[in-house]
């Protein structure tokens, strides 16, 4: 067969750089300091420094990407600003610059705090406590929580009517990554409830992405040198960008000298939730702002910031790292879950999730319903297997008194489901009840929430969990990130299909069209795999999960099934190679595992397999050649502080063997001048590396088939 030439694309700043200086690809060993020095605070970790002077109030002045140098500020801004009781409150920032363009040092001497501006009156410097205090109940790859340094600003206001209202801006900045997270919190120590309307708790000036003479702000580039990323995001995108509910990119009419004619140039940044606009903090209640997470960027290459992404979730949510094998069964009774907890154990899966349509109930707090649970559960334990279940929240109707409400209407509807229960409602908070005491009672391992709140806003003001439209959304957000860090610090693994990784969830589908999963096996495959390709651009595999369907499901006919097994052991098993070899989970959906012995064994080989390659394989992915079914595709994971520096997954779509050569690029390997590749037979063959840290590499994948690799 005639050979091909096929070269990959691949560019990243980091050639720019010697790649021992690299955090993405070396260890980096220097660790965050906070530091005053004279009037500045210093928060510097040999990635990022951030500076702030104290007097006359607390201002941000330096903020630099060490990396590359780039520096982000153009202006000075407030830390924070409060809206009480329809009032705008400036926290620290200084007023009086001029020239928004630029900072020059010199003229800080003649900037000034306001009359009405809550006013800097000590700091506090610690060291990084959990956010969430996970107890890591499966395999996982990072089990550590993160470190590093924090320090709280605390404020004060110098009204008569604000005196007994502090205010606290923290910042957390982080071992090994440009990363430092800040949030807002306030008390209230008076004897009165107060009206917070908004709290805006990151407010930057930052240079602009680009500079265009016209232009709206919604036609023009945001600010690339810097990510942002909050705990408020939901809209079952499977993806964070559009999920998010709180960045919100604003022009700056005072920035008089830029060179938009409209003064249009989006470069002033502000986070707040947009639909929060009525809380009532009582005396002497707490109030949280969402935490903003501030990812320093070094390049536009995609490849690269999502390798950066992957990087600050597996630090902030270390949860996410925790992997189970686990199948998805359809039970009618007891004896088959029994069945299919005997099969995991016979086949080297973890864990068994009862699936939707299954005979659960979790929402059933009966004696008997927790006693029969509880004696699965037990069951499953003294064999070494999780068990777990799946529940219903969203889409569904309750009655028209725990409903949402419509603003418009004012009667139950208008929710993202069309019909859906208020969290803030009687039965919502039942809801949350009878969840907690199943866990308690029966000792359940895994939770799959289906439709968890979606950001729906309530106009009730009878249900007893908020008081009304303006508060509904936050109170309802509340309740369910309590609930989930109820269960995440109990040792309960969450798949929730939306973006709440950073308050305690573990897992979310790589995004999918669910009729696609009623095609034919050889239209799953090939959709499955441009499936990883995408849902693993910015996630890491532990995050995602794909679908297997055992029985029919959404319809299709009897090519779109692979029961019975056996009849359809080769498209079974590359399905499990296609996913595994991903190091993503998938939902093996059906009443069992294996069918024969022959069957029995494929499965079991698949897993013995995965497991020996699991570190690796749940390291992150670099996205080598999308699937397109007339070409090979597929992707390599990689890892530097592991012997396995890589891993590499082949597929070839067509009814031919293929051989192809390939540039294959090495550079997050972490290896600099020799590569081992050892093929799927053990046979190894060593290469050296170009000046651009590729390799050529000869790979053959046999006709409608893969084939692997592992880089030492």
């Amino acid at each position: 067969m005639k050979k091909n030439i096929v070269y990959l694309f691949f560019c990243f700043s980091a050639f720019a750089h010697a790649q021992s200086n690299d955090w993405l690809v070396s260890s980096f060993t220097q660790k965050a300091k906070i530091t005053l020095e004279g009037q500045k605070i210093v928060l510097n970790n040999g990635l990022v420094n951030r500076v702030f002077i104290i007097q006359p109030n607390v201002a941000c002045i330096d903020y630099t990407n060490l990396s590359n140098g780039q520096q982000l500020l153009r202006s000075i801004e407030p830390e924070a600003e409060v809206i009480f009781d329809q009032k705008i409150y400036k926290v620290g920032g200084l007023s009086g610059q001029k020239e928004k363009a630029y900072l020059k040092l010199e003229i800080l001497q003649n900037l000034h705090k306001n009359d009405s501006d809550f006013v800097f009156s000590k700091y506090t410097i610690a060291a990084i406590e959990p956010f969430i205090r996970w107890k890591p109940t499966t395999w996982v790859s990072n089990g550590k929580q993160p470190s590093g340094a924090s320090i709280e600003f605390e404020y004060t206001s110098p009204l008569a009517s604000l005196k007994d209202i502090v205010i606290k801006v923290h910042y957390e900045l982080y071992d090994g990554i440009p990363l430092i997270t800040k949030w807002v919190s306030i008390d209230n120590h008076s004897n009165k409830s107060i009206k917070i309307n908004r709290v805006v708790n990151e407010i930057l000036g930052l240079v602009e992405e680009e500079s265009a003479v016209v232009g709206k702000p919604e036609e023009m580039k945001k600010q690339h040198g810097i990510y942002f990323e909050t705990n408020y995001a939901f809209n079952n995108a499977m993806r964070y960008d559009i999920s998010d509910q709180t960045t919100h990119w604003k022009t700056d009419l005072n920035y008089t000298s830029q060179v938009n004619y409209n003064y249009e140039t989006p470069c002033l940044l502000e986070i707040y939730p947009e639909k929060a606009p009525g809380i009532d903090l009582a005396p002497n209640e707490n109030f949280k702002s969402v935490r903003t997470n501030e990812l320093l960027m070094d390049s536009y290459d995609r490849q690269r910031r999502g390798l950066m992404l992957k990087k600050m979730y597996r630090t902030l949510a270390p949860w996410t790292t925790q992997n189970p094998i686990f199948m998805h069964l359809v039970s009618k009774n007891d004896q088959e879950v029994i069945n299919a907890i005997d099969q995991c154990v016979a086949t080297g899966y973890e864990a068994v999730i009862l699936s939707f349509g299954s005979h659960l109930d979790m929402e059933d707090s009966s004696a008997a319903n927790i006693k029969r649970w509880t004696n699965l559960t037990n069951y499953a334990h003294q064999h070494k297997i999780l068990l777990g279940g799946y529940s219903l929240f969203s889409s569904r109707r309750i009655s028209d008194k725990d409903d949402v409400v419509d603003i418009k209407t004012g009667k139950p509807g208008g929710a993202f489901f069309g019909n859906a229960p208020c969290f803030g409602s009687k039965w919502g908070l039942g809801y949350r009840d009878k969840i907690k005491y199943f866990f308690t009672q029966t000792k359940f391992d895994i939770w799959e929430n289906d439709g968890p709140y979606p950001g729906d806003v309530c106009a009730s003001i009878t249900h007893p969990g908020h008081k009304g439209y303006d508060d509904s959304q936050w109170r309802q957000m509340e309740i369910q990130k309590e609930l989930y860090h109820w269960l995440n610090e109990r040792g309960v693994y969450i798949n929730a299909p939306d973006w709440y990784f950073l308050d305690g969830t573990h897992k979310i589908a790589l995004g999918y069209r669910e009729v696609n999963f009623s095609l034919s096996r050889a239209q799953q495959k090939l959709l499955n795999r441009q499936n990883i390709h995408d849902g693993t651009l910015e996630k890491i595999p532990s995050m995602a999960w794909g679908f297997v369907p055992l029985t029919k499901y959404q319809g299709g006919t009897e090519d779109a099934v692979l029961e019975p097994l056996s009849e359809h052991l080769k498209d079974y098993e590359q399905l499990m190679m296609q996913y595994y070899g991903a190091g993503v989970q998938a939902c093996y959906r059906g009443p069992r595992l294996y069918d024969t012995e022959k069957t029995r064994v494929v499965v079991a080989h698949t897993i013995d397999w995965y497991k020996k390659y699991r570190t690796i394989l749940n390291a992150d992915i670099i996205q080598l050649r999308r699937a397109d079914g007339r070409d090979w595709d597929g992707w390599m994971h990689v890892n530097p502080q592991l012997k396995e520096k890589g891993l590499m997954m082949f597929f070839n779509p067509t009814q031919l063997p293929m051989t192809k050569n390939i540039s294959l690029p090495l550079y997050y390997t972490g290896l600099t001048k020799e590569a081992t590749i050892i093929n799927s037979m053990g046979a190894a063959k060593k290469y050296t590396l170009n000046r651009d840290y590729t390799i050529n590499f000869t790979v053959n994948i046999p006709a409608d088939s893969y084939s692997w690799y592992v880089i030492e």
